[in-house]
């Protein structure tokens, strides 16, 4: 999951796009990048660590222009290395920066096609260089000097008969302007949106509204599934859908678990979604329960993303919602951390427990997801330790059992706690009195109360149903071998070998590429 972000005004972009990055922070920590254009050069800042570290007041210094992209990454395909953080950049034709998020499915594939047909050379495994690739290739074909919308318009026509997966992407044509597009079933989320300034009307492409929100943009639509917009360098605006076949199929996961809560996708507030989930969830509890008379004192969120869907469902059970956890805010996400035992430790590093809240009661624990299982075992024993008499837990999404393909870090079903387990068999694994998860029928419902017009949602992986349709076992399995945790735990132990390795011949820490600016200021 990547947050990106694309930007035409009038004055200096660069503080915007810091701006938007730091709203966008939660869908990516791992990596961080911007790159500008003053209409014939571009200037690019990117590297390893979150957007404050990233970028120092000399970086931002060197980054000139008033058209630019900003992108957050954690890594999902490719690995974590910083010459794999965003944007990406191919100086022919035009020179063309490029920021993604989500997967494809095909990348292999274009790959190979890439090299035998397209004659081009690929420097990373990232599959956002393969899609900028194609991007280029495709527009090179068009042998035009300076691209038309339409001809814009045709390139991605083209790649959305090549490309298949997940992709929301913003791509900066030097000289030319801002792109924006989204797969056919719109996948992951992209919006755009308007600013009036005194010199003009000023407009923004990003994964989530809340980026347009904090910096004061109107927000205009979603980007259509299959659909491009193109903002020129002077402000004007153009949209074409470019696929022949659309469907509205969103990742639910947005709702459940990474947007803000502040946001709107597909027309759907992502705050009220999570209330309909607490609401429904609630009306399950109730159903476990003799004409409705439970037992439970007091219902306690995982915070954050628990809080929104705790706090309808207290209500309806008709009793106390309490705040039992502390979290320190700089503890980043367990679980999309490499390794059981980094996650069991960085648990309690994360969460303080309010003793008072537990103590001889009956406690409703509800989360927002329950993924590999390792946080809430943690947070069921911290409950118990408290003085909790029984601790229940009540997950907000229903099981997860299956593989996700199309850009969240959930690669190998075998580190899933359900997997292979029943409900009770889970409840069991994490010390849970009971455990009730959330119907699928239940979640879509929820935020299907939205947008009426939404066709389905992406929901892969609660029941392993591909909505791209070429996902097989045996690329599950490829895609398993590559990504699990081993295979994540060994490429750092090499990055760090190779890291170490640098340092140790005297070579500079930083690497060149990632400090760049394309007009050789360093």
């Amino acid at each position: 999951m990547c947050g990106i972000v694309g930007l035409v005004a009038h004055a200096e972009v660069k503080q915007d796009l810091y701006d938007a990055l730091t709203a966008l922070q939660h869908r990516g920590q791992d990596a961080a990048g911007i790159v500008t254009s003053d209409g014939q050069r571009c200037f690019l800042r990117k590297h390893n660590g979150l957007a404050s570290d990233v970028f120092r007041e000399e970086h931002m210094a060197r980054l000139q222009g008033k058209v630019g992209l900003g992108h957050c990454r954690y890594p999902t395909a490719g690995s974590a290395s910083s010459a794999e953080a965003q944007p990406l950049y191919v100086n022919s034709p035009y020179g063309i920066a490029l920021a993604h998020n989500g997967n494809l499915t095909n990348t292999e594939e274009l790959k190979d096609d890439l090299f035998r047909e397209d004659l081009r050379h690929l420097n990373t495994n990232s599959d956002s260089e393969v899609l900028l690739n194609v991007l280029a290739n495709e527009l090179s074909t068009m042998h035009a000097l300076d691209p038309s919308p339409a001809e814009l318009f045709k390139a991605v026509s083209a790649v959305h008969e090549r490309c298949r997966g997940a992709y929301a992407v913003v791509a900066m044509v030097i000289g030319s302007g801002i792109l924006g597009f989204r797969d056919p079933h719109g996948i992951r989320p992209l919006v755009y949106g308007s600013r009036d300034t005194a010199l003009g009307t000023e407009y923004m492409i990003a994964s989530e509204s809340v980026a347009l929100d904090i910096l004061g943009f109107k927000r205009i639509a979603d980007v259509a599934p299959g659909e491009a917009i193109f903002i020129s360098n002077s402000g004007e605006i153009h949209k074409r859908s470019c696929a022949p076949e659309t469907r509205l199929i969103p990742c639910i996961f947005e709702h459940v678990y990474f947007a803000r809560p502040d946001s709107i996708i597909d027309d759907i507030s992502v705050y009220k979604s999570r209330l309909r989930m607490g609401e429904r969830l609630a009306h399950r509890v109730l159903a476990r329960y003799a004409q409705h008379d439970h037992d439970i004192d007091v219902v306690i969120p995982i915070p954050d993303t628990g809080r929104t869907a705790a706090l309808p469902l207290a209500h309806e059970l008709g009793t106390k919602y309490r705040e039992g956890f502390v979290k320190n805010r700089y503890i980043g996400r367990t679980f999309i951390m490499p390794g059981q035992q980094q996650r069991q430790k960085s648990v309690r590093h994360k969460l303080n427990v309010v003793d008072l809240e537990f103590k001889d009661k009956n406690v409703l624990l509800v989360d927002d997801s329950i993924v590999r299982g390792t946080t809430m075992q943690q947070i069921v024993q911290m409950a118990r330790e408290a003085g909790a008499r029984k601790v229940y837990v009540a997950s907000a999404a229903p099981a997860v059992r299956y593989q996700n393909v199309y850009g969240i870090d959930m690669p190998a079903r075998e580190e899933f706690v359900a997997h292979d387990r029943t409900d009770e068999q889970v409840a069991q694994y994490i010390g849970a009195d009971w455990l009730l998860y959330q119907s699928i029928d239940d979640l879509k419902a929820s935020t299907h109360e939205g947008n009426p017009h939404v066709q389905d949602f992406e929901c892969s992986a609660f029941d392993g149903r591909y909505v791209t349709g070429d996902i097989d076992d045996a690329y599950l399995a490829r895609v398993s071998t590559a990504r699990n945790d081993l295979s994540k735990l060994q490429r750092e132990l090499d990055l760090h070998f190779q890291t170490s390795r640098q340092t140790n011949n005297n070579t500079a820490a930083e690497p060149a590429e990632d400090a760049l600016d394309l007009h050789n200021h360093g």
